[in-house]
């Protein structure tokens, strides 16, 4: 899905929103029970926050699950939504949206590689060992750049293809990555 709706992008700027979201993708389709308990929400507020999200196509009903009328389930719409901050550039209202959604992203994802070191030492040594965490910092022109991050892309696109959650060794696993040019010292 590709982002440009600067209303879309302050409905996703949620804490509570990214978390669903992500969790219909990593998941698949849920009830808000079941998601309630995912995000420790009320079922009123995760029914609330899928409404907002559904009201600008991130998520949609998938009533083909419930048991009954009362029992309500989502879906994600796509599996992956993409910004072009350079784009969004071109209009004040989607630079401040896509960047408060980029800001917000970042602080969830930050919570998310958190709350996987404190779990690690109860995953198996070779889940731990098939990771990798670090940085590195290159000395690049702006159309290195440019290559590296499409041959980057093409890479996880290739993973993204790859992916099947039915295998059954599978697990989910996040790939997170930040490539920028280095903020000048203040």
């Amino acid at each position: 899905m590709q982002l440009t709706d600067p209303a879309a992008m302050r409905v996703l700027a949620h804490p509570t929103r990214l978390r669903l979201l992500a969790e219909l993708r990593t998941s698949g389709p849920a009830s808000v029970g079941a998601l309630a308990r995912v995000v420790d929400e009320a079922p009123g507020s995760v029914s609330y926050h899928l409404g907002r999200l559904a009201e600008v196509g991130f998520v949609e009903e998938a009533a083909e699950h419930a048991r009954d009328r009362r029992e309500r389930w989502w879906r994600a719409t796509a599996e992956l939504t993409h910004l072009d901050p350079a784009a969004d550039r071109a209009d004040p209202e989607r630079t401040a949206a896509s960047t408060a959604l980029r800001q917000q992203i970042a602080r969830s994802l930050a919570q998310e590689v958190q709350a996987y070191l404190a779990a690690e030492h109860a995953l198996p040594a070779q889940w731990v060992d098939a990771g990798t965490q670090g940085d590195w910092m290159w000395h690049l022109t702006a159309a290195e750049l440019a290559e590296f991050t499409a041959q980057l892309e093409a890479l996880c696109t290739a993973w993204q293809q790859r992916s099947d959650p039915h295998r059954e060794d599978a697990r989910p696993v996040r790939a997170i990555c930040s490539v920028f040019p280095h903020p000048p010292a203040p």
